[in-house]
């Protein structure tokens, strides 16, 4: 075997992206930052940044997070890695191999932006997928982040089939109508009430009455429940085909 010969290797990095999806007025968003440095200056992107040799990739996560936007991981923010992204001319600087975060919150704040980040805002996924973020002339993201973004928005829309993880876009207690909600926002497709009620209360270990009701959506008072300890959903809640 030949000798290690570190001059035979190009200059070599690790980052993270974030796909960071909440509900905002009824619609899945995610959450973009302006470039305020080469490459793709002023275009907009995905929230992330490089590794540094001191910390792990779930430290790294959360501090790109809270640099570039403001946002904190912590207690209601459920956190986790997507996949792994690295074509060898992803990056114009080097080459860099991107480990993707998915991190899926209840309606969060508006962002601020920090870091290398311009300006940071939340936006419809649809929007940012279409357009790329709604500038004249800007038809992707920065990088490979219309990948990203599309492989961490099929990710929450398939896991809410079958687990319990559409209740990380609720508040501590929610209402039966305020879950359909949120999965008719993920899945962009309008769900009937009563089937939908009937199902999410009848799975085994999913919602857990609180005791209390709200109004806080008009009408009649409503039912409030919390995430119940089933992780999993059997039967899982399956997408209309649409």
């Amino acid at each position: 075997m030949s000798p290690y010969d570190p001059s035979a290797f190009p200059p070599f990095a690790v980052t993270v992206d974030l796909v960071v999806l909440t509900v905002r007025q009824h619609a899945l968003c995610a959450l973009a930052v302006r470039r305020g440095e080469p490459p793709f200056q002023g275009r907009w992107a995905l929230p992330g940044g490089f590794v540094r040799t001191d910390e792990d990739l779930s430290q790294a996560a959360a501090r790109e997070l809270a640099e570039e936007t403001g946002l904190r991981a912590q207690n209601g923010v459920h956190l986790e890695q997507l996949a792994t992204y690295g074509e060898p001319q992803r990056d114009p600087r080097m080459r860099v191999v991107s480990v993707a975060h998915l991190v899926l919150a209840p309606d969060l704040p508006a962002p601020r932006a920090g870091g290398d980040a311009r300006s940071a805002r939340w936006a419809p996924v649809d929007t940012l997928l279409a357009e790329g973020g709604q500038e004249p002339g800007e038809t992707s993201l920065a990088f490979d982040h219309d990948r990203i973004l599309a492989d961490g928005v099929e990710r929450a829309r398939s896991k809410i089939e079958y687990s319990s993880l559409a209740t990380a876009f609720c508040p501590p207690e929610f209402t039966v109508g305020e879950l359909r909600r949120v999965y008719e926002a993920v899945w962009g497709v309008a769900l009937d009430p009563r089937n939908f009620h009937r199902k999410v209360t009848g799975t085994v270990g999913f919602l857990v009455p609180t005791g209390g009701t709200t109004t806080r959506q008009g009408g009649r008072p409503a039912q409030l429940f919390r995430a119940g300890g089933a992780t999993l959903l059997n039967p899982p809640m399956l997408r209309p085909e649409v």
